[in-house]
């Protein structure tokens, strides 16, 4: 695509002739005419550079010429804290318990879904997530007032097991490493997904049965119903409980690192964004209007 883009932006010279000058001008018009994102004309480059490279037998090395596409910064939507606590009035069970985790630990909403019991940790008040975004596990603290509806869930995650487990099935899905090292790990109940899924799924062909934990959009859908209920004018969904927590924290006096670290960010500078939000710089100030 990029490649038949490029020959038509300079048609009217032999592509035997095409050089590292017009990469430089094609590069230039499509962040200044085509106002295209960073990453599109990284993906432009990669695909010209190649072409040079491998095809032509080329290597451009003159690159600083070009005018790069900017990076632009969106300010993510936040919650007031009313806002969080009419969204929790209109949820309830398992969504509820979702939601308020998301509000509660930052965490992401696929990361919360893959939870199992085995990563709650009552006694060092921690919860371990594991393969976050880019691989990581991190831990995050049990927020006080979730400690009894969580051992409310695994009460609830123990009774649908024991009934799985009597109708002769009940094993969970866990990496092949694990089922090696822990035979039995797949009926065990502290590896059961935290949100298991309403109903098991069914292998018509080998008559297997199973449950995985509760699909996102189920979530998804719910929080959006819920956001409307409660008359909340904003773009909004599960993520945005990620930033509100982010923000809430910086507001009560947290510092950035630990937020950081919270959060699961590699740069400090990606959790900066939050500091573009809070009621202080531009919103904080009082407008002369209000003054008079």
């Amino acid at each position: 695509m990029w490649l038949k883009s490029f020959d038509k932006c300079f048609s009217t010279i032999p592509a035997q002739k095409l050089s590292q000058k017009e990469i430089n001008q094609f590069l230039t018009e499509l962040a200044t005419k085509r106002n295209v994102s960073p990453s599109t004309q990284n993906q432009a480059l990669a695909a010209l550079l190649f072409y040079f490279r491998f095809l032509k037998g080329e290597t451009a090395t003159n690159l600083d010429s070009v005018i790069r596409a900017k990076k632009k910064i969106h300010i993510p939507v936040v919650f007031s804290k009313n806002e969080v606590q009419s969204i929790f009035m209109h949820l309830e069970g398992a969504k509820l318990l979702v939601a308020r985790l998301l509000y509660g630990t930052g965490m992401r909403l696929n990361e919360c879904l893959c939870l199992r019991i085995i990563d709650i940790d009552f006694d060092r008040n921690e919860i371990f997530i594991h393969n976050g975004k880019g691989g990581k596990d991190r831990r995050t603290m049990i927020p006080r007032a979730l400690v009894q509806p969580l051992k409310t869930q695994i009460d609830i995650v123990q009774k649908i097991h024991q009934q799985d487990l009597a109708d002769g099935f009940g094993d969970v899905e866990i990496s092949n490493a694990l089922k090696l090292k822990y035979t039995n790990a797949p009926k065990e109940l502290k590896w059961q997904w935290l949100f298991p899924q309403k109903n098991r799924w069914k292998n018509t062909t080998t008559g297997e049965q199973g449950r995985y934990h509760t699909d996102a959009s189920i979530i998804e859908r719910a929080v959006r119903r819920a956001i409307l209920k409660a008359g909340i004018q904003k773009n909004a969904c599960c993520h945005t409980f990620r930033h509100s927590f982010a923000t809430h924290l910086l507001e009560n006096g947290y510092d950035i690192r630990t937020i950081q670290e919270l959060l699961g960010h590699s740069d400090v500078k990606t959790t900066m964004i939050y500091t573009h939000v809070l009621n202080k710089g531009p919103c904080g100030v009082n407008s002369p209007l209000d003054m008079l």
